[in-house]
């Protein structure tokens, strides 16, 4: 029924468009604009508006939304060109911008745009439709094409989904109000409409509760572990944060203004560390600490009804805050070790006829859904509340790949597509060396941008149960507002345009996004530049020289390179094939476009030692178990080392290298906490045996098992940073090289930072 609105609405929008006054005729301006997310029909028109302070924003008379909308054009207008334009009442002007309701326009959120020579019109049915009108002007007139004013076009514009989306964790690691208000900014100008917010977790519950209030005294704050002691000061110092309610309300109300709803999230029965350390009476009664430790931790409420009253009463509270349709109830990752031991729980599962603790969560869940029906509330969940019965009315959202949202929707519930790893931005952007700590499965924009959010396998008649999707990004390894802009942008640009525009089209979103970039860093934005930075990859050649490869993810642009140690210009030297240097030679890269560089230029000192050098970033792991990229918890020269590692198998493999002799090898290892919550998985670790109590790193030749050709003892680093040294036995030809830890991981973790053959 969506879509078949969606239809009807570009009729409609369409035939109201024909009724706007006669368009000016003459030449049309064919530069490409740079709008994100591409609006649903757009043509280019005769005509050019230069805007200049002598202009006006005028509303009809008593238009209240017209009015409000054009108060927050003006202050755009003003950032953007520095120019206050004045807002009257009255008829449209020629040589201004006109905003203006109109009954004639179907649709929530649908809006139509004209630009020629005489002014600017948008018009909608409704504020929200203005408000995105007046987000693409602004677009517009923040677009390199429109230097010499605004080209004429005429928009009929309307979203393909009605949930656009971002998830943002506050549990793991906590931002401020002001660091939100400034994401919340960014996600109207891209015209997202959902702020999912991860308020609660085993790391720190993050909402003040008036009756409960030790669930933000105890559980808002944890032990600091590892790369978090630089945030507390020490050790002894813990990591703490929450919101008030006060501020809560405030994010919605900025949202409000922006035409975001704000979906909170309080996760139930798993994922209640924190609260159960609050009060213990909630989970199995025993006392436990608010975890430090990233994963699945196995407390979890239980059933009473005394349980129920208390989270019942929790959610009246947030439904007081928050006046979404939706509040998200969580439901992933319910480890049911505690209610398969708890005589309770299981007497209880027995009363109620309930064979198994998976229907028994789905029981939870159908209790607390019911209780939200009762309160015109609608219950939204991660897809394992689909292992129980849930009301009919819940939305699933689907994170485990698409399964969970294709049984959703043939079976009549609504879902929002949010799957791992596709749309989890805690996935790096790409394999260069300077991407900060997180997940490294290579999920690059163009992977995002290529997810179809809805599936061949739904049902025709049930596809528009699919309301949009999200991009969820859990803040284990995001400590501060930086890394989470790192994470967020550009791929908030990618999922606003799949959500929004009716097609896909990635070269021309490669094309149009460096104006976009450009518009990030003048809100004070830093954004990922992955996308377009330049890869440099050296290997040995003959005579003493080295072959360089150079490479980018999307191969938009022209990459250029200097040898000389000189920045990368627009003028300088066209890369199109591997070429040769001498040795030792700096060279320095970056992709153009438009005489401009695209990203930050990318270098790399190329010696006869660097040849025979790889960090653990250039290595690959032996396996794929649960591969993550760790931070140090002291900074070397300033900054704390990352170091790539299997988390559950200590070994690395240098592929490809050239033996030629007797070597010498140093090794850099560190020596990191082991803070993870594994459960089930625990029993996959890799356990290698140690000869002594630190245990040894061997070096294999060709395989893990192939012969060992060195022994390099750990007791010498100490338990910590040192770089140890062995020998290679004499080896000629191309052979790979595989570094093994002995020994187990945990309750630390030995790892890799970098080798050296000498």
């Amino acid at each position: 029924m969506r879509r078949t609105l969606l239809l009807a609405l570009a009729v409609g929008l369409t035939a109201c468009a024909d009724q706007q006054p006669k368009r000016e005729t003459g030449p049309v301006d064919n530069m490409p604009l740079s709008l994100i997310p591409q609006p649903a029909q757009l043509q280019r028109t005769p005509g050019r508006f230069r805007l200049d302070a002598t202009a006006t924003i005028t509303v009809t008379p008593g238009d209240t939304a017209a009015k409000h909308v054009a108060a927050q054009l003006q202050s755009w207008v003003r950032q953007a060109r520095g120019i206050t334009l004045a807002i009257v009442e009255g008829k449209p002007k020629s040589g201004g911008i006109s905003l203006a309701t109109s009954a004639a326009i179907k649709g929530r959120e649908a809006y139509t745009l004209d630009v020629d020579g005489k002014g600017v019109r948008i018009a909608a049915n409704d504020e929200t439709g203005l408000f995105y009108g007046a987000v693409t002007y602004w677009q517009l007139l923040t677009d390199p094409a429109a230097q010499g004013g605004v080209p004429g076009v005429h928009i009929v514009d309307a979203p393909r989904f009605e949930w656009r989306g971002l998830m943002l964790d506050s549990s793991r690691h906590f931002q401020s109000v002001s660091e939100i208000e400034h994401l919340l900014d960014q996600m109207a100008m891209h015209k997202l409409n959902t702020f999912h917010w991860h308020l609660t977790d085993d790391q720190g519950w993050r909402l003040q509760i008036d009756k409960y209030p030790k669930l933000t005294e105890t559980g808002a704050c944890r032990k600091a572990i590892g790369p978090d002691v630089a945030l507390t000061g020490g050790e002894d110092k813990p990591y703490c944060g929450f919101y008030t309610q006060d501020e809560a309300k405030q994010i919605v109300a900025y949202a409000a203004e922006r035409h975001i709803t704000v979906v909170p999230e309080i996760e139930m029965p798993g994922h209640a560390q924190a609260a159960v350390a609050s009060y213990p009476k909630l989970g199995n009664g025993k006392k436990l600490a608010v975890s430090g430790d990233w994963g699945v931790n196995t407390a979890l409420f239980n059933t009473d009804d005394a349980t129920f009253v208390v989270m019942q009463d929790v959610l009246d509270e947030v439904m007081a805050i928050f006046p979404s349709t939706y509040i998200h109830v969580g439901g992933d990752e319910a480890a049911k070790d505690e209610w398969e031991h708890s005589k309770a729980v299981q007497a209880k599962m027995k009363s109620l006829g309930i064979t198994d603790e998976e229907k028994m969560q789905g029981w939870f869940v159908a209790r607390i859904g019911d209780y939200l029906d009762k309160h015109g509330r609608r219950l939204i969940g991660w897809d394992e509340i689909l292992d129980g019965k849930v009301p009919a009315t819940a939305t699933v959202m689907s994170w485990r790949g698409t399964r969970g949202a294709i049984k959703a929707a043939n079976a009549g519930h609504d879902v929002v597509m949010a799957p791992s790893p596709t749309l989890y931005l805690d996935q790096l952007q790409s394999t260069l060396p300077d991407e900060p700590p997180g997940r490294p499965s290579g999920q690059t924009l163009k992977t995002l941008y290529d997810f179809e959010p809805v599936p061949s396998d739904i049902a025709p008649d049930k596809a528009d149960h699919v309301l949009g999707e999200q991009v969820t990004l859990f803040t284990e390894y995001q400590p501060n507002w930086y890394r989470i802009q790192h994470a967020i942008f550009p791929r908030i640009a990618a999922v606003a345009e799949r959500t929004w525009s009716p097609k896909a089209d990635w070269n021309s979103f490669i094309a149009r996004l460096p104006a976009q970039m450009s518009r990030y860093r003048a809100a004070g934005i830093v954004p990922a530049d992955s996308v377009y930075a330049v890869a440099i990859a050296t290997e040995a050649a003959a005579d003493d020289k080295a072959r360089v490869t150079l490479s980018t993810q999307s191969g938009y642009g022209t990459i250029r390179y200097t040898t000389d140690g000189s920045a990368p210009t627009a003028q300088s030297t066209a890369y199109s094939a591997p070429f040769d240097v001498a040795l030792p030679t700096t060279v320095r890269a970056n992709a153009f476009a438009g005489g401009f560089g695209l990203a930050g230029p990318r270098d790399r000192a190329i010696d006869a030692k660097s040849l025979l050098h790889r960090s653990s970033d250039e290595l690959d792991t032996c396996g794929d178990k649960l591969v993550l990229r760790l931070e140090a918890a002291n900074a070397v020269d300033g900054v704390r080392p990352v170091y790539k590692v299997d988390i559950m198998n200590t070994c690395w493999v240098w592929k490809g290298v050239r033996l030629d002799g007797r070597y010498g090898v140093d090794v850099t290892v560190d020596r990191l906490p082991y803070n993870y919550a594994l459960w089930k998985d625990t029993a996959g670790i890799v356990s290698r045996k140690a000869r002594s109590a630190a245990g040894e790193i061997e070096v294999h030749q060709d395989t893990c098992d192939g012969p060992k050709l060195s022994t390099i003892p750990l007791a010498p680093a100490k338990d910590g940073r040192a770089t140890l040294q062995g020998i290679l036995p004499k080896r000629e030809g191309t052979h790979d090289l595989c570094f093994v830890v002995t020994g187990k991981p945990g309750p630390k973790l030995w790892v890799i930072g970098d080798i050296q053959l000498r």
